[in-house]
């Protein structure tokens, strides 16, 4: 069997990326039963991770391309891209990181358009560094719409079997409440069906948190629930999507949790986050749907306070390795059904 080709972006090499990276890659030697995993960074950083942890830098190894990859245990083969990082400091905000980790996406995007990867793998940046080296993305999610020219697309939380789409992300809260419309909804609405629908569960319930407490209560607290998200949950009705909501969010997360729904859509970032790692911690990722090729991510940051001491925490990364290689052989049905809708 032939295992998806994974490109594993290094994050800003300032943070906990190298890191976490070289403990997932060194100490998980089950991983290569499922992907190929290539690097695509820093060498002189991901050394620098290695020795963090206590590893030997020889066992990081330069390629030029995801075809020479030997998927050796207790191997780190990377892809250089772009001048040395090597000066960086660690735990410190830096133009020259942001703008690496800005460089590293880029390529990892070029690699899956070109076919040379079969998913995206993402460490954390530093969206403030990758601002700093120029580039005025909100975030990865954003950057990879753009690299790819997609318009619908989701932030989705992932734990197990549950999922959390949302509306808006990376925004203030005054600009992600003008960004709900009938529209966006609809279209976030119509990602998480077709994601059900690639999944092999058309019927999947799906459901939405409401914008205001209590859903709006009957327009007693803002009218958005009964003007914008219920017109597009009959929309999406219509369209045959199993919808309910608006819901309250705090009656409605919490029954997700329980198991009484396994697709959620929510309205904001903290909504969903903030719940979701409260109870998922570690045990959760970040996957970008209505992108062409499957992309995963910690759901954690740079952790610039601990970077350099050896003890962050791989699971997430782990995790998210091990989730883009299943999810990377059938993503094609993903993409389809997002398109068709």
């Amino acid at each position: 069997m032939t295992l998806p080709v994974l490109a594993i972006t290094l994050g800003d090499v300032a943070g906990i990326g190298p890191e976490i990276t070289a403990k997932s890659l060194l100490g998980h030697d089950d991983l290569r039963t499922k992907c190929t995993p290539v690097v695509i960074g820093d060498i002189a950083s991901v050394k620098r991770g290695v020795a963090f942890v206590g590893g030997d830098v020889e066992a990081v190894r330069e390629i030029s391309a995801p075809g020479e990859a030997k998927n050796i245990p207790g191997t780190i083969e990377v892809i250089q891209v772009g001048p040395s990082l090597a000066e960086v400091g660690v735990g410190e905000l830096s133009a020259a990181a942001g703008d690496g980790s800005y460089r590293f996406v880029v390529e990892a995007c070029r690699l899956a358009r070109e076919g040379e990867v079969d998913g995206i793998v993402t460490a954390p940046l530093n969206k403030a560094a990758m601002h700093a080296g120029g580039h005025n993305f909100p975030g990865h999610t954003e950057l990879l719409a753009h690299e790819f020219g997609v318009k619908d697309y989701s932030l989705v939380l992932s734990a197990g079997d549950l999922y959390f789409f949302h509306l808006t992300t990376h925004v203030s809260m005054k600009q992600a409440i003008e960004n709900i419309t009938f529209d966006r909804t609809l279209s976030v609405l119509k990602l998480a069906g077709a994601f059900a629908e690639s999944m092999g569960t058309p019927e999947e319930r799906i459901g939405l948190a409401g914008l205001n407490p209590h859903a709006g209560e009957n327009r007693l607290f803002g009218d958005e629930d009964a003007d914008v998200l219920t017109p597009a949950v009959e929309a999406a009705q219509e369209h045959g999507l199993n919808v309910v909501g608006p819901l309250p969010g705090d009656a409605l997360i919490p029954a997700a949790v329980r198991g009484n729904y396994n697709l959620v859509v929510v309205c904001y970032h903290d909504q969903g986050h903030a719940p979701f790692k409260a109870v998922y911690g570690d045990d959760g990722v970040n996957i970008t749907v209505g992108l062409p090729v499957v992309r995963v991510s910690v759901d954690h940051g740079t952790a610039f306070d601990i970077a350099g001491e050896g003890i962050a925490r791989e699971a997430s990364l782990v995790l998210s390795i091990e989730r883009a290689a299943t999810l990377a052989p059938e993503w094609g049905v993903v993409w389809d059904a997002a398109q068709a809708m």
